[in-house]
């Protein structure tokens, strides 16, 4: 799996590379220091996941995850910061980031990879406990209008609980297949791109 490292602390982007490089399956292709080498580095290597720090001097991990997003919607990126900021939050899980994780739970990242490689959208326990509070509630709002139905309701719940597919295929004796096919209904009726977008809209709308 390679793995793309972007941090301005150089010392940081060395010790990342340290750990995630003790895995056997894991590799860095290059390190970066700012939002631009995100970019044009993710361009070069188009990694399995990116690793990148929020407050950068030239450009900010938020900023750049707009623009890689915009170029490649696939693509898989986990932000690493030492602010539990609550506008980051928000942004980056409207961006559509897989995962947001603070630096001191360092003993979280590699799972949290594996986690965002398999498809499954990560963040921290402190993070996740944020999470309703922050997003806006909107009123009055019914799934029926989406034709949404209890099944679909029931995908998206788990989809927000951070479930993969194939978890979500154990928990409501379905298989994968299936799941996919109600996934890829969901995010048509409700016009969203990825499992990511769900998750934020069913804490946007939940009651």
């Amino acid at each position: 799996m390679n793995i793309l490292i972007i941090d301005d602390d150089c010392l940081v982007a060395g010790a990342l590379k340290t750990i995630l490089e003790a895995e056997k399956d894991f590799h860095v292709p290059a390190c970066g220091h700012d939002g631009t080498d995100a970019v044009s580095l993710y361009r070069e290597h188009r990694p399995d996941v990116l690793l990148m720090d929020i407050r950068m001097k030239e450009m900010s991990g938020l900023d750049a995850s707009a623009e890689i997003l915009k170029e490649f919607p696939d693509a898989r990126i986990l932000l690493l910061t030492t602010f539990s900021d609550d506008e980051y939050i928000i942004k980056s899980l409207k961006l559509g980031a897989k995962g947001y994780l603070l630096k001191q739970d360092y003993q979280n990242i590699v799972p949290a990879i594996r986690a965002i490689f398999s498809g499954q959208t990560v963040f921290g326990n402190e993070i996740v406990s944020k999470i309703p509070s922050l997003l806006q509630q909107t009123p009055s709002f019914h799934y029926e209008d989406f034709d949404i139905h209890d099944r679909e309701l029931e995908i998206i719940e788990l989809i927000a609980e951070g479930l993969s597919n194939k978890e979500i295929a154990s928990r409501l004796y379905l298989s994968e297949g299936t799941v996919r096919n109600y996934l890829s209904s969901i995010l048509d009726k409700l016009e969203l791109r990825d499992r990511t977008q769900v998750a934020v809209f069913y804490y946007q709308h939940k009651a």
